[in-house]
C-alpha cells in the first residue's frame, strides 16, 4: 500500500473500531504481560498453528500482515505433509516472517502439543471437537489463543470452554474468537442502528446460510479411515458437530448481538438427510431449520442447507415494529432509512473482517490489554448446540437444559488416538449411518 492508501484504510479502521467498541473492549488487565508474551525478551510473537485448512492458513497470514514481529514458528495438522505445504506457501509471501523449518511442522492428534510449547500465541481452526480441549490446554500453558468457531460441538465442550476463558481473565492472557461478524464494518454499524432503535422493536429475526457442499475432500490412495474421517471432518459429525453449530453459528451470532445479547427461552428444530450420497459427504444431516423463541415472544427462524443445485442465500433479517433491517447488505427500510455507504468490503485490507480481528488480536499481546470474547462466544455456540440437539433428537430443547447438561458426544477429544477404532464405518454401499434418529434419539 502506499501511504495515502494507508491512512485512508487506518482512518476507516478507527471509525469501524469506534463503532463496534462493545465487542471489542477488552477485559480489565492486572500487570503488563507485553514482555512476557514475546520471544526471550524480543519484540518477536512467537506464533503457532493449529489446524492448517483455509481458515487457519488466511488467518495465520492476516496475522503476520498486521505486525511484521509476528513471527510464524511451527505448525500442525493432522496431514503432516498438509502442513509442509501451508509453511512452504507462507514462506513465499512473508520470507522473513516465517521462520519455522518442515522440522517445525507437526503431523496426528497430538502434534498440537508441539506447537502450544514452541509458541506465545495460537491459532486453533483444527476440527471443532478438539478446540475446546486445545484452547484450555494453551491457557494452562500461558499462550494467547485466537480460536475458530464452533467453540464447541455440546454441552460438555462449552463448560471446558468457559472455564478456560474464566483462566485466561486471571492470567491477563487473550482469548479471540472467530465469530468475525464483530469485525465486519457493514454489520457492525447495521447492528448499531437496530440496537438504537432504528427498526423499532424486534419482532423477528430469520436467519439463512444455504449453500451447496462446503470442503469437500477426497480419500487418499490406501489411506487409513480414521485418517480420511479426520481430513474430511466437515462431514463427520463427531469431528464438526454438523451445519447448526459449523455454519448457522455465524447467523446466530449475529442474532444474538442485535438482541442485545439475549439468549433463548427453548428452541425446536428439524432436520435430516435428503439428497447426498457417497462417502465424501459422511454422516452429517444436509438440512436444518430451527425456530428459537426469546422472552417477549421473539421469533429467530434459522435455517442451513448444504446441497448442490438448490438456491442458496447467506443473510440476516431483523424485523421490527419500525422497519426491517437486511443486516448483510447493510440496508434498513422502514421509517428510519439507511443504507451502508462506507468503504467498500476488501477494498484495503483493514476493510476486511477477517484481517481486523487479527490485527486486534496482535494488539492485544503488544498492548499487554488482553481481550476475552468469553460473553457471546459462549453464548453464541451454546445457541448453536440446543438448536442442533433438537434437529438430532426432534425434541424441543430449553436453555436450562443445555446450560445445566454435561451431555458429550463419543468419542471425547481427549480420547482421540492414533489407530483407534473409527466412530463409524461405512457400510456396504459405501455411505455412512446418520448418527442419530430425529423422534428416537434420546441425547440430554
Amino acid at each position: 500500500m502506499n501511504d495515502k492508501t494507508e491512512k485512508t484504510s487506518e482512518a476507516g479502521r478507527r471509525q469501524f473500531l469506534k463503532l463496534s467498541g462493545g465487542a471489542l473492549a477488552a477485559t480489565a488487565s492486572g500487570l503488563s504481560i507485553a514482555q512476557s508474551a514475546h520471544a526471550a525478551g524480543s519484540d518477536v510473537i512467537r506464533l503457532g498453528l493449529i489446524g492448517c485448512g483455509g481458515r487457519g492458513s488466511e488467518g495465520t497470514g492476516q496475522a503476520l500482515f498486521a505486525d511484521k514481529g509476528v513471527h510464524l514458528v511451527a505448525l500442525a495438522d493432522l496431514l503432516r505433509d498438509r502442513a509442509q505445504e501451508r509453511r512452504s506457501a507462507m514462506k513465499v509471501t512473508y520470507p522473513e516472517q516465517v521462520t519455522a523449518q518442515d522440522s517445525d511442522c507437526f503431523g496426528g492428534f497430538d502434534g498440537y502439543k508441539k506447537v502450544i510449547a514452541a509458541s506465545d500465541a495460537v491459532i486453533i481452526a483444527n476440527a471443532a471437537l478438539f478446540h475446546p480441549l486445545h484452547l484450555m490446554e494453551a491457557i494452562q500453558a500461558g499462550k494467547h489463543v485466537f480460536v475458530e468457531k464452533p467453540h464447541a460441538i455440546d454441552p460438555a465442550g462449552i463448560k471446558r470452554v468457559r472455564a478456560a476463558c474464566e483462566l485466561a481473565k486471571q492470567k491477563n492472557l487473550t482469548v479471540l474468537s472467530g465469530l468475525h461478524s464483530r469485525y465486519h464494518p457493514i454489520f457492525s454499524e447495521a447492528i448499531k442502528r437496530v440496537l438504537d432503535g432504528a427498526i423499532g422493536d424486534i419482532v423477528s429475526i430469520e436467519e439463512n446460510f444455504l449453500r451447496a457442499p462446503y470442503v469437500v475432500r477426497q480419500r487418499r490412495p490406501n489411506q487409513e479411515e480414521l485418517e480420511f474421517q479426520g481430513s474430511n471432518q466437515y462431514h463427520f459429525h463427531w469431528l464438526c458437530g454438523d451445519d447448526v453449530v459449523q455454519s448457522l453459528i455465524h447467523n446466530l451470532d449475529r442474532a444474538s448481538w442485535a438482541l442485545g445479547g439475549r439468549t433463548p427461552l427453548k428452541c425446536h428444530g428439524l432436520g435430516g438427510r435428503s439428497t447426498l450420497r457417497g462417502e465424501v459427504f459422511g454422516n452429517v444431516f444436509d438440512h436444518h431449520s430451527v425456530v428459537y423463541e426469546y422472552a417477549g415472544g421473539v421469533r429467530l427462524y434459522a435455517f442451513c442447507r448444504t446441497i448442490p443445485g438448490c438456491y442458496n442465500e447467506i443473510s440476516s433479517i431483523i424485523m421490527g415494529t419500525k422497519g426491517r433491517c437486511n443486516v448483510n447488505r447493510g440496508l434498513i427500510e422502514g421509517a428510519n432509512p439507511w443504507q451502508y455507504s462506507g468503504p467498500k468490503i476488501y477494498s484495503t485490507p483493514w476493510v476486511n473482517a477477517y484481517q481486523i480481528e487479527q490485527g486486534e488480536f496482535i494488539k492485544s499481546i503488544r498492548s499487554g490489554k488482553p481481550l476475552n470474547s468469553a460473553g457471546y462466544m459462549i453464548n453464541s455456540t451454546l445457541t448453536g448446540i440446543m438448536g442442533q440437539l433438537s434437529c438430532y433428537s426432534g425434541k424441543e430443547v430449553t436453555w436450562e437444559q443445555v446450560t445445566k447438561s454435561d451431555f458429550a458426544y463419543l468419542p471425547r477429544p481427549e480420547d482421540v488416538h492414533a489407530g483407534m477404532e473409527p466412530p463409524v464405518k461405512p457400510g456396504p454401499d459405501g455411505n455412512y449411518p446418520l448418527p442419530f434418529t430425529p423422534g428416537v434419539s434420546k441425547l440430554l
